[in-house]
């Protein structure tokens, strides 16, 4: 089955399915894993966000969320190919996740579903062995995790429910196996059929078509459609879900059987209605962020973003907000807009259209209606005019919608801040449960530009400044401007300016301030901000008692070690460990570093990486040479030559990755100079490598070519 569907449609369903998946996760995350009569007992019916109750913020860093956005890229990273494979599929978990700490629930060997897997995986079973009931048995193999991972597959297969089924089992095999495989082919296929079909019992009837009727999955559907035939009281339904598929029936972790039944619950019970079916769930209990995220995803799509609309404000407190906690840590810090238009573009580029990147490409572009893309403004009455965002059409040189910004109250004595995350703030550094590990999107050298314009009955002309705030070494936030700009009613006014030297120290976010010379009020609109090219940037230890200049490093290595006497000393004591840093819009750059080795296999820096298996890595060797490797879908070495390593000596590394050009030099001299014609690897960040073994740095520069 195949459908057309027009661009606008297509789009704003999947950005509602975003909402819905995350949102549905926010929602029941505070309160994952409680049963139904403790949430009755010491909450109530869940309504709305509860997270103040348990003082947690929102946006969380959450499993559900990382997984269901990062596996997806395996299909980019294997040229777009619809053929891939559950091998193909595995090797992405392999790549995007640090063992232990990104992710998944690292609950070990045989306890966690998905640990088990990735350390099959790890170990050389290829999937889909590495999650098969053969190998890990069925109380481990059919847990809930293939299901709450599998939203992204049915999204680039709108309208195509086979599709999606057949994407979810390839996928959910590389972990799972089993009625824990079906669960998840029945979401994807509704989810993908929901583009197209609103009719609940259609979207059931066309799921369960596709699987087995001799499963459990199929068989507990079938009941719980009956007894809501028959019982108008969901309470009374939930009742016979516990009674005849509850936790006690099934052993293991979070089963996939009694948290599917929830979610059929809220589904044929709330009858579409957004709110009242995720009441349902999430009250019902068992691993409430999971089913809650899938149903809010499937509603989504399902109703697009009327889905929010008319009730309760679903999508302020959010702000659009989320967080990938993965080896690629320049995608850590992101929202519903960007994520959107990565899986539609990865569908166009599927089926050989072109792809959608409004108002030039734009980071921050609000052409999605209702979208604010993490932006906020501070509230405070007594120093702070009073402000409002919303997103609205119009006022835009380079799209349809724009951020429009009110405000009163402006005066010589209150100004106002409008700004959005780069890195990661405090709250989200201390997170619990779900480390987040990120890189700033934002570097030093790299070129802002805005495009922004004051209302045409706006009474006074206002100044607007932009600025950055950087964590400096103790980890408070110290900001600095850019350029001024005079904002005079109905002028439209685009802007530039090259990020300053930080010192090597984070950017935490950047933003727009607004003051005026007369008391007034009025309204701009932003129409994009976005920046681009390569960094300029010198790492160093900073030598203080702050964490958020050496958290800026995803940490893939056995052990990290910080000494004011150098930057950073790691130890890898199997495999290849990598500390990675940047941002996968890297280009066209120099990367240097002295790296001193006390015992290794090999060791050396890495271009354009994209995770722990896909990067450039200049390399000593022990076996007495000097190797320039290709991570991919292989490792490959691109060429090699002879060098005696010295353990305990220094050595100046430098890589120039220019296009498809790569020139590799040791202690300043040429080693390597070559042009990758295979698949070249053309953006990513850095990272220092070694192999089994232990090694210092001191200082990294990465500067653009000259």
């Amino acid at each position: 089955m195949s459908v057309q569907l027009n661009n606008k449609n297509y789009i704003e369903r999947v950005y509602a399915a975003v909402l819905g998946k995350i949102i549905g996760v926010y929602l029941g995350r505070p309160f994952e894993g409680w049963t139904y009569k403790r949430i009755m007992s010491e909450i109530g019916e869940i309504r709305y966000y509860v997270n103040k109750k348990f003082n947690l913020p929102i946006v969380l860093t959450d499993d559900d969320i990382c997984g269901t956005f990062t596996f997806l890229r395996t299909i980019a990273d294997n040229n777009y190919d619809l053929g891939i494979t559950p091998d193909q599929i595995g090797m992405s978990l392999l790549n995007y996740l640090i063992e232990n700490r990104t992710v998944f629930w690292w609950g070990g060997f045989g306890n966690s579903t998905e640990h088990t897997a990735y350390l099959r995986l790890k170990n050389g079973v290829k999937a889909p062995m590495s999650g098969s009931i053969k190998l890990n048995g069925k109380i481990v193999a059919e847990s809930i995790g293939a299901q709450i991972f599998i939203d992204g597959w049915a999204l680039i297969s709108p309208g195509d429910p086979e599709l999606a089924a057949d994407l979810a089992k390839r996928a959910a095999s590389v972990t799972h196996d089993g009625e824990a495989i079906y669960a998840a082919q029945v979401i994807a296929a509704m989810e993908s059929y929901a583009f197209i079909e609103s009719n609940i019992n259609k979207l059931l009837d066309t799921a369960v078509n596709l699987i087995s009727k001799n499963t459990f999955v199929y068989k507990l559907i079938d009941d719980i459609r009956m007894w809501h035939a028959k019982e108008n009281n969901w309470h009374k339904t939930r009742k016979l879900i516990e009674k005849n598929y509850g936790y006690e029936k099934f052993q293991g972790n979070s089963h996939i059987i009694p948290n599917h039944g929830l979610i059929i619950l809220g589904l044929l019970y709330g009858n579409g209605d957004f709110q009242k079916s995720l009441t349902i769930t999430n009250t019902s209990g068992w691993d409430t962020d999971c089913n809650s995220g899938n149903l809010g995803c499937l509603l989504g799509i399902r109703n697009g973003l009327a889905c929010f609309e008319g009730g309760l404000d679903w999508r302020g407190p959010v702000r659009d907000r989320l967080y990938l906690s993965t080896a690629d840590g320049g995608r850590a810090i992101t929202d519903a807009v960007i994520e959107t238009y990565n899986i539609v573009n990865i569908y166009y580029r599927i089926n050989r259209k072109n792809t959608i990147n409004p108002k030039n490409g734009a980071k921050f572009h609000f052409e999605l209606p209702g979208s604010v893309q993490g932006f906020y403004t501070d509230q405070d009455s007594k120093t702070k005019a009073v402000v409002k965002i919303e997103n609205v059409k119009g006022h835009s040189k380079k799209g349809l919608r724009s951020l429009a910004i009110h405000y009163k109250d402006l005066n010589p004595n209150k100004n106002f801040e409008l700004a959005t995350q780069t890195f990661m703030n405090l709250e989200a550094a201390n997170m619990p449960h779900y480390m987040l590990m990120s890189s700033p999107t934002l570097y030093s050298g790299q070129i802002i530009k805005m495009g922004i314009s004051a209302d045409p009955d706006n009474k006074h002309t206002v100044i607007s400044f932009l600025y950055i705030k950087i964590y400096n070494p103790n980890d408070n936030l110290i900001k600095i401007y850019g350029p001024q700009i005079e904002l005079v009613p109905g002028i439209y006014r685009e802007v530039s300016w090259k990020v300053v030297k930080t010192n090597g120290l984070p950017i935490a976010e950047i933003g727009i301030e607004i003051k005026s010379n007369n008391s007034t009020s009025g309204v701009i609109y932003l129409d994009y901000l976005t920046w681009g090219g390569s960094p300029d940037i010198v790492l160093k230890n900073q030598g203080s008692s702050g964490n958020m200049w050496h958290r800026a490093w995803i940490n893939g290595f056995d052990k990290l070690i910080l000494d004011s006497s150098k930057f950073f000393r790691v130890v890898q004591n199997n495999g290849t460990g990598l500390l990675i840093h940047g941002s996968n819009d890297w280009k066209d750059y120099q990367v240097t570093a002295v790296v001193k080795p006390y015992l290794a296999k090999s060791f050396g820096i890495c271009a354009r990486v994209q995770g722990m298996r896909r990067y450039y890595a200049l390399l000593l060797c022990n076996d007495g040479t000097a190797r320039l490797m290709k991570a991919s879908s292989t490792n490959k070495t691109l060429s090699k030559s002879m060098f005696v390593l010295e353990f305990g000596k220094k050595y100046d590394f430098s890589i120039k990755v220019n296009k498809d050009k790569i020139i590799a030099k040791i202690n300043n001299n040429i080693i390597f100079k070559i042009k990758d014609n295979d698949n070249p690897l053309l953006s990513g960040g850095i990272a220092l490598i070694c192999e089994e073994g232990c090694i210092d740095i001191n200082t990294i520069k990465v500067e653009p070519i000259k």
